[in-house]
């Protein structure tokens, strides 16, 4: 007698799902990963990037597609879930910022040089020290590029590939967080600054009417009536 040959069937292993078997790892549904991005995103004081997120979801989740249906959920909220860069964070709606102003506090205000600084940094980054000077006609005071960086609005970007490979400054993902940006390209034109009445006739910078105070003694924070942006002095 010979023995009867198995079929493919019989010749599955142990480790083979069977047909219509469910897998080992099945992923939550739609709408309990939803519910876990929104627990994250909930719990996080910074905003945290989709591989981070579904570092932490179970095993075949997607965070990428769930984030859209819930961004759609919070639309007219009294808080959303924004894009700030390549992560993602659950923020108060714009028009009821007001509200949180008693939670503030102490704001103190940047000087002009300061101010300057950081727009130069965000409108041409990367952008190196001696570029910085060279735009506003003055040297920067060695505190000034300090106070920013501890402010977590600018950092240091990569070596320019010029003699001497000088070092170069990009705005934070905490800058984009604080003025409420998805990234640097939803920065406002020059006729949207004027219309603000952010722009105005003073002396351009190297006439001699508005250089920076010394090394020895530089002014950071400006008395109130001085154009500022808000932001908290390093501890």
């Amino acid at each position: 007698m010979t023995d009867e040959t198995d079929g493919p069937e019989d010749a599955r292993t142990d480790d083979t799902p069977a047909e219509g078997e469910r897998p080992l790892f099945e992923a939550p549904p739609p709408g309990e990963q939803e519910r876990m991005v929104e627990a994250i995103l909930f719990a996080s004081a910074e905003p945290v990037t989709v591989a981070e997120l579904n570092a932490r979801m179970p095993h075949g989740a997607d965070a990428a597609r769930a984030l859209p249906e819930l961004q759609k959920r919070y639309e007219g909220r009294g808080v959303r879930v924004v894009r700030v860069g390549d992560a993602w964070a659950i923020r108060t709606a714009p028009d009821l910022g007001f509200l949180m102003q008693k939670e503030t506090v102490e704001t103190r205000k940047l000087s002009r040089a300061a101010i300057e600084t950081l727009a130069i940094v965000a409108y041409h980054q990367p952008v190196t020290r001696a570029e910085i000077e060279e735009i506003r006609g003055v040297a920067v005071s060695r505190g000034t590029v300090d106070l920013l960086i501890e402010l977590d609005w600018i950092r240091f970007g990569r070596r320019r590939e010029t003699p001497g490979r000088p070092v170069t400054f990009v705005t934070t993902r905490a800058f984009l967080d604080h003025f409420g940006l998805e990234s640097a390209k939803d920065l406002p034109g020059l006729r949207e600054l004027r219309a603000a009445g952010l722009l105005d006739n003073r002396p351009p910078p190297g006439t001699g009417l508005d250089d920076e105070a010394p090394d020895d003694q530089p002014e950071l924070f400006e008395d109130e009536g001085a154009t500022s942006v808000e932001g908290k002095p390093p501890e």
